[in-house]
């Protein structure tokens, strides 16, 4: 499991930043790519990564201002070119079927495919689940509804002690893999096997939590508690906090507040405004980590893998 990070600016693009889109590449059983907002020029972005738009699944918008869904109109077409697609599912606000559909309409675009439209009916909708994963949603507070992400993985299944089973006498097959799923098992004798005297606890999945446009707020830390792995906006310095405020967005120092209070481990900023240039980024980084310091700050093109719970 990854983060790629397509673009990383705020509400237009600069020569250093495209604007947002976040890839979370799923290696666990398969390799698909799950994307986190679409905007303008994010396929292009893909020509550097490793992977394309056929490889994209589910796409989750956070919320429908331009610079983080302009660029779904390409990439759902350029989607189509391969012969055989899979279809598309895609997740956000009321209002981002008929977006997509208008463009897809007035455009006369093909789709050899189907898309999937799940629009969110509530501020905190229930929980939904895509192969391993189980994903939450909750309203942010943003000028527009904006929605964050945490995206929890299943737990992977304990080791199988296979050591002590052939020297308790019992050879591989059906049995192992019956202990190995956690059930325990009768033999022909009558004598039976505690699955957890061969089989070590599960170890806990993995949780990301991938947070849209916003100003501090109790969903924000909701989403995030615990997580392994935060993606938080820093629009703004905290010298300029009376424009995060005024347009519903979050300083650096904010997003690491969050960070602090929902424990979580990293926390990497994303949505910086172009108004900085890059010695006044280092500041943004600074002054995060001077509240949580296990703070990075994304650029485009950057991965970040998100490292397994392993326990002794």
């Amino acid at each position: 499991m990854e983060l790629y990070f397509l673009g990383t600016g705020a509400g237009a693009p600069s020569r250093r930043r495209n604007v947002s889109a976040i890839a979370l590449r799923l290696t666990r059983n398969d390799s698909t790519v799950w994307l986190f907002d679409c905007g303008e020029g994010t396929q292009h972005r893909m020509f550097d990564a490793p992977f394309g738009p056929n490889r994209v699944d589910c796409i989750f918008i956070t919320h429908l201002h331009g610079d983080h869904i302009f660029g779904l109109p390409g990439l759902i077409s350029t989607r189509s070119f391969p012969e055989h697609v899979d279809p598309l599912h895609l997740y956000g606000p009321p209002g981002i079927r008929a977006f997509v559909q208008a463009a897809i309409t007035a455009s006369q675009t093909h789709l050899n495919y189907d898309i999937h439209y799940h629009e969110w009916p509530s501020p905190n909708p229930e929980p939904v689940r895509e192969g391993l994963y189980t994903i939450r949603a909750m309203l942010l507070d943003h000028a527009v509804p904006s929605y964050g992400y945490r995206i929890e993985e299943a737990p992977f299944p304990g080791r199988l002690h296979a050591d002590r089973l052939q020297s308790d006498g019992i050879p591989p097959g059906p049995l192992w893999a019956e202990l190995k799923s956690g059930k325990d098992v009768t033999l022909p004798g009558g004598k039976t096997l505690s699955a957890a005297d061969y089989v070590d606890p599960p170890e806990s999945g993995r949780v990301i939590a991938i947070l849209g446009d916003t100003r501090p707020c109790p969903a924000a830390v909701e989403l995030s508690r615990g997580a392994d792995c935060l993606v938080h906006e820093a629009t703004f310095l905290s010298e300029h906090a009376h424009l995060a405020t005024a347009f519903f967005h979050s300083t650096a120092r904010q997003a690491a507040e969050i960070a602090r209070e929902a424990g979580v481990k990293t926390l990497i900023l994303t949505h910086i405004s172009a108004r900085y240039e890059r010695a006044e980024e280092e500041e943004i980084l600074e002054e995060a980590r001077a509240v949580f310091p296990n703070t990075l700050l994304a650029h485009d093109g950057m991965v970040y893998p998100v490292a397994r719970r392993r326990t002794l």
